[in-house]
């Protein structure tokens, strides 16, 4: 069976271009969606992998219908043939039910594969760089040393919330326990 799977991503969208592709494609039943192909969860693609069976064939109008990046294109590609079931795309003359389109997609997954190696690579390349000039990856702390210095002489303080110590700092009050372990307790112990 040719099952077919056309999404938009907005309301505003007609989809019905990719469903005249699909239905002129031999589709015998076509799943609609509208939402952002970025989602992990879009029910209508759901329900088109658990309605089909080993020997069907999905089919799309393009390949960003189906997926938004390369990895979830090959991830989905990979799980329908783990199920015998093959994959076409209209627009893009891809069809891993031929010996042809295997091809092509199992080139589409090495120079995925290569492109991630070499984002890989480039990072721990840069981050390794950067250490040997001394720079330190993350964020820089929230409270300076003379911050801490401040808090503490103001937690001393009776009279004031933590609450308000922590608004003169300018920060959250969940900040100013991540640098001072143990709140008001602590610095009076230390004290």
């Amino acid at each position: 069976m040719l099952v077919g799977y056309a999404r938009v991503s907005t309301r505003d969208q007609n989809p019905a271009l990719q469903l005249d592709s699909l239905r002129g494609a031999g589709c015998d039943r076509v799943f609609e969606e509208t939402g952002s192909g970025a989602r992990a969860d879009r029910p209508q693609l759901r329900a088109a992998l658990d309605f089909m069976r080993a020997g069907d064939t999905l089919i799309v109008w393009k390949l960003d219908r189906l997926a938004r990046s390369t990895k979830q294109l090959i991830d989905t590609v990979e799980g329908l043939k783990a199920r015998d079931i093959g994959f076409r795309c209209v627009t893009q003359e891809i069809d891993t039910t031929t010996p042809g389109g295997r091809l092509v997609f199992t080139l589409f997954s090495a120079l995925a594969e290569f492109e991630n190696d070499v984002i890989r690579e480039r990072t721990r390349a840069g981050l390794d760089a950067a250490r040997a000039r001394g720079r330190v990856g993350g964020r820089p702390p929230a409270l300076s040393d003379r911050d801490l210095a401040a808090a503490r002489a103001l937690l001393r303080d009776p009279a004031l919330t933590v609450d308000e110590v922590a608004a003169h700092l300018n920060v959250a009050v969940s900040t100013l326990y991540r640098h001072l372990p143990g709140g008001r307790g602590a610095i009076r112990e230390a004290a």
